[in-house]
């Protein structure tokens, strides 16, 4: 799968990126992204606190995290690790978009991910988190009450990640995607682990169910098209798959 732009709008606010040289933009209608450049010699952290010194914590609802210098090789722990360290200042960040990058800053396959345990403890209102990358990607069982939206986007999802999602507990969850991949790039996993996945998460939230991106899109589509929990969806997902005749009969 190939990221050709970067977000332009994420928890209903338009996306900005943020320029340390530039004022902040005033209001509750943007969302700043922050991101390094390949030669840039500053620190993802650095940056944020940066960031954190000019606009009003106590108002800051998202934020989004793009490239931190070289994805490819080092991986989010650091970023993560930051923001843990922050979440005393923002009581009410709602929403984290960690990994925001095209394909011409790092390919979703190569993005090298983190640890996200810390992270969901640390910020207990969370209601968004979105993920890009599943390159050493972790991701241990958890439970939050307030989380209503996760998102994974990967070039190959490993079984682990469904796994931990099997034992973990969102039991206001009304929106999640994963994007499955291919085992070129690491996925790993079959119908039988997203059915518990799904027999774990399926709460009486829940109205959107994205498995995208997946190369075994025929079997879950033959799958879900008996699937009681889809009667509840507003949205079933199977986009940027390899669904074919298939899947596109049972779906039917």
């Amino acid at each position: 799968m190939t990221i050709s732009e970067s977000t332009t709008l994420f928890h209903t606010k338009k996306v900005v990126q943020y320029d340390p040289d530039i004022a902040l933009q005033s209001g509750q209608d943007v969302v700043y992204r922050l991101s390094l450049d390949y030669d840039d010699k500053r620190k993802m952290p650095d940056l944020l606190a940066g960031f954190l010194e000019k606009t009003d914590k106590n108002a800051l609802e998202a934020l989004i995290i793009g490239m931190w210098g070289d994805p490819y090789e080092s991986g989010a722990d650091e970023v993560i690790a930051a923001l843990v360290a922050h979440a005393a200042e923002l009581p009410n960040l709602r929403a984290l978009f960690i990994g925001d990058m095209t394909y011409e800053e790092c390919e979703i396959s190569w993005i090298v991910q983190g640890s996200y345990k810390p992270l969901l403890d640390a910020y207990p209102q969370l209601e968004e988190l979105r993920i890009r990358g599943g390159n050493e990607l972790v991701l241990e069982p958890f439970a939050h009450q307030n989380l209503r939206k996760l998102t994974i986007e990967s070039g190959g999802l490993d079984q682990k990640i469904a796994e931990a999602l099997a034992a973990s507990s969102m039991p206001q969850l009304e929106h999640l995607e994963l994007w499955l991949g291919t085992d070129d790039y690491g996925f790993s996993g079959d119908v039988a682990l997203y059915r518990k996945v799904l027999a774990q998460l399926t709460v009486p939230t829940l109205k959107y169910l994205g498995l995208r991106d997946a190369e075994i899109a025929d079997d879950l589509a033959v799958w879900l098209a008996e699937e009681p929990l889809v009667a509840q969806l507003d949205t079933l997902d199977l986009s940027l798959g390899t669904i074919g005749d298939l899947g596109a009969v049972a779906v039917l």
